[in-house]
């Protein structure tokens, strides 16, 4: 997943994805724990995923309260 995917997402979308990618990470982690899980390097992609989700909202969030300052 790319940022630029990301940033032409609405923040509703960004969070109904970041939820998913949390429920999926926490069954990855179940599954290493019990020794079934094949594929280790999609803990890593899913971590970055979550991080970039967070990043793109964040700068959402900092872009929005910097045009309601601009506004006052």
């Amino acid at each position: 997943m790319k940022a630029e995917e990301l940033r032409g997402k609405t923040k509703d979308q960004l969070g109904d994805q970041l939820i998913d990618l949390r429920k999926e990470q926490f069954n990855l982690r179940f599954q290493r724990a019990s020794g079934q899980l094949e594929n280790t390097a999609r803990m890593r992609q899913i971590r970055r995923d979550i991080a970039r989700i967070k990043t793109v909202l964040n700068r959402m969030q900092s872009k929005t309260l910097g045009e309601a300052q601009a506004q006052a």
